[in-house]
This record gives C-alpha cells, sequence and structure tokens, in this order.
C-alpha cells in the first residue's frame, strides 16, 4: 500500500513539471495576445509648461506615441498589452492634460490623452525594474505653439523626424539603460524670512513688544530645529535687526534656489481680545495680476528658474509664466494645508485659519511660499506666550513636521 502512494506522488510531482513546461513553452511560443503585457497603473508628474506621463507595466512592451489634431490629442497605441480601466480619468489640475481615455486596437490598445493646450513630445522610453518599481514607461511632453503642435501632429512626425516615437522592446531596453535613474536627493533648502526689522518694528505689543524682535528669535530657533534633523538647509533673509525691502525678501531666496519660502510674522488688532495663529498664500486675485505683470516685462531670462524663454515665442513664454504661478499656488497651498493640520494640535488658531491675501513676499513665482502670523501680540496672553522661547519651540517643533509631511508628500507624487 505505501509502495502504491509512493509511485502515485512521483507520477503526479512529474507530472507537475511536465505542466510547468509546457506553461513556459507556450508564453514564449503562443501569439503575444496570449501573454499580454498588463499596465496596471499611471501616474502623472506636473512641471512648469511640462508633463511626465508614466505608466507601470508587469513587462515590456512595443509602443508608438504621437499627436491628433480636432481636438488636439496626444496618443499612446501599445502592441499586446492589457491595460486597466482605472487609468481612465479626468484630470482637473493638471495644466495640459484634462483627461485620459482607452481604446481597443486590432492588436493592442490606444491610450487618449485629450489635451487642454498644444505640446510636443520630448521623448518615450521603457525603464527596466528598479528598486520597489517593476517596468516603467514614460513619456514626456512639454508646452508648444499652435504652430509648434501643428508641425509635429501625425504618425510620422512627433519628434520632428521621419519617425514615429516608438520601439521595440529591445531598443526600449538599450534606452533605458542611457537615461538617469535620478540623482541623488540633496537637502530641501529652505528660506525663513523674519518679518519687519530695523527702521520698521512691526507690530508693538501688549507690553510694547516689537514684532520684528519676536520674528527674528523664532526664525533663529526654527533654523536650529530644521538643521538638527539633517533634512534641510536653512537661510534667513536677515539675522540681525536691519530694513530689507519686501521684494529683496523675495530675490533673496530665488538666489538661494529655495525650495520652499516662509516669512514670519505676528499680528496685532485694536481688538485687544483677538488671538490665534494663521496662515496666508497668495490670493488668485494677486496672482493674475503678478503673472500679468511679469509676461510684460521685456527682459524675462530670471522671472523662472531653470526656463530659457529665449527659446520659445511670447505666446508661450506668457503661458509658462503663467503656469509657473499657479504651480507654485498649488504647492504652497498643499504647505499651508499641513501647516494647519501640525498648528492645530498645540496652539491656538483663528477660525479660517489659511487664508489669501496678496503680500508682497508671497508673490514669487517659482517658489513656494507661506506667510505665518503666529498670533496677536495685541493680546495679552498671546504677547506673553509668544515671548517665551518654549513656546516658540512648540511652534518650530509643528512647523518642522509641517515642512517633514509637504516634502514627503511631494516625494511620493514623483513619478519615480
Amino acid at each position: 500500500m505505501l509502495q502504491n502512494w509512493k509511485k502515485w506522488w512521483k507520477h503526479m510531482w512529474r507530472k507537475g513539471l511536465l505542466c510547468l513546461f509546457l506553461m513556459a513553452f507556450s508564453c514564449c511560443f503562443l501569439p503575444d495576445s496570449v501573454c499580454a503585457a498588463t499596465v496596471n497603473n499611471m501616474r502623472i508628474g506636473q512641471g512648469i509648461g511640462s508633463v511626465r506621463i508614466v505608466f507601470d507595466a508587469d513587462s515590456a512592451f512595443n509602443y508608438k506615441v504621437f499627436l491628433l489634431t480636432d481636438p488636439q490629442r496626444l496618443v499612446v497605441d501599445v502592441e499586446n498589452v492589457e491595460v486597466s480601466g482605472k487609468i481612465e480619468k479626468k484630470h482637473e489640475n493638471n495644466n495640459l492634460i484634462s483627461s485620459t481615455r482607452i481604446g481597443s486596437l486590432e492588436n493592442g490598445k490606444r491610450i487618449v490623452f485629450d489635451l487642454r493646450k498644444p505640446v510636443t513630445v520630448k521623448k518615450a522610453f521603457m525603464l527596466p525594474p528598479q528598486s520597489d518599481f517593476g517596468w516603467r514607461f514614460v513619456v514626456d511632453v512639454e508646452l508648444a505653439s499652435e504652430r509648434e503642435f501643428s508641425s509635429r501632429v501625425g504618425i510620422s512626425n512627433a519628434l520632428g523626424n521621419d519617425n514615429a516615437v516608438k520601439n521595440k522592446t529591445s531598443s526600449s531596453r538599450s534606452q533605458a539603460k542611457a537615461e538617469p535613474s535620478g540623482a541623488k536627493s540633496s537637502k530641501k533648502i529652505i528660506v525663513l524670512d523674519p518679518g519687519h526689522g530695523g527702521q520698521d518694528p512691526g507690530a508693538i505689543g501688549y507690553s510694547g513688544v516689537y514684532e520684528k524682535n519676536i520674528t527674528l528669535a523664532m526664525a533663529k530657533e526654527l533654523k536650529e530645529i530644521l538643521e538638527s534633523c539633517g533634512k534641510y538647509k536653512v537661510y534667513l533673509t536677515r539675522n540681525k535687526d536691519i530694513f530689507i525691502p519686501l521684494r529683496e525678501r523675495v530675490q533673496i531666496a530665488r538666489r538661494y534656489e529655495a525650495d520652499l519660502f516662509l516669512s514670519i510674522h505676528a499680528d496685532s488688532a485694536v481688538n485687544r481680545k483677538a488671538t490665534g495663529l494663521s496662515v496666508y498664500t497668495l490670493s488668485e486675485t494677486a496672482s493674475d495680476k503678478e503673472a500679468a505683470a511679469l509676461a510684460e516685462r521685456e527682459n524675462k531670462a530670471d522671472v523662472i528658474a531653470g526656463l530659457n524663454f529665449a527659446e520659445h515665442s511670447k505666446e508661450v513664454s506668457d503661458i509658462l509664466i503663467n503656469l509657473a504661478q499657479r504651480e507654485t499656488m498649488n504647492r504652497s497651498s498643499e504647505f499651508a494645508t499641513f501647516m494647519v493640520q501640525e498648528m492645530r494640535k498645540s496652539v491656538k488658531l483663528v477660525d479660517n485659519t489659511h487664508r489669501f491675501a496678496g503680500f508682497a513676499v508671497l508673490k514669487g513665482p517659482d517658489i513656494p511660499a507661506v506667510l505665518l502670523e503666529m498670533g496677536y501680540l495685541s493680546n495679552r496672553n498671546e504677547e506673553r506666550l509668544l515671548k517665551q522661547k518654549d513656546y516658540r519651540r512648540k511652534l518650530a517643533s509643528s512647523t518642522r513636521k509641517a515642512m517633514d509631511k509637504y516634502f514627503e508628500n511631494m516625494q511620493r507624487a514623483s513619478v519615480f
């Protein structure tokens, strides 16, 4: 009896190996439609006047990328690929793409991106598995004029040459090796702006304390806390009692190529019962006026870091400035949201804590900026708290946590 069981298990084991062999054999020689790749996710990263689209897949695949008109569309055709329906969606907050749709082809799928503005295709390539990522297919597009778009329409003109953007798996792999996997991230640069200074004392507190002294003390303490965690390099617009014009404070942040700008203030009110912390970002109206003013300048070379306006027509330059302002506002609001969330855990806030205004220090077109009103110096109790180092360090600790969350969220949203 035992001998018969051994023979049966030996037979089944061999049969199982045979099945596995046949399955592997079939995936090598049966039609591609049987063993298709699968695109299971799509991510879109937005820059200033550019978009990077990343498809997550379980294997490499063949593709074509091109532009169509009436209406303006970016098209990606993929061969023998199953595409998850969840990538069909509206993109309400994207400056260049309004929606994604999926259609069927005889031997694959067509993924269509409806465009808000004309674009050109910069490159398209496959990236092999790396770290926690599997195969990725990447398409980079950037804002263009109507004329540039028209010259790139059609399957043979995507990159302005005689070939559509298309690759077979083998060439995709070689191209992927040439693509950098991403530079090692460095410390984030933070510029802190202690409000007022010099001949400008700012608000005068209940007992006569000057706002300029409170904001400088807070900035120095926040700098120490931020740099102690090893993630940030912090600069101050002033580190002593001097006066700096508002616009120059923004220029200081731009010279340091800041990732984030935080202007620090303390409020005052006729009503001495008024208390609470508030956070400000740039208002829509102020943003529109600022973008319009920037667009009218003759020399835009330093308006937005990293963009050479000499390469673009006036039409595209004006749109780029507007997009930069909008993107910066979105990021500023995101940081402000984290600030409110963290501050709420430890200090008193005003109603509608996140507010909007046209403060000059918030108008840099390419640096996310927030203005923090720590509380009311005109209130006796709040002035007493703001004069205490322990209370300011509590505010500083909450600010650091908000910055950590802000940059962690940006990292998660990264296309790589």
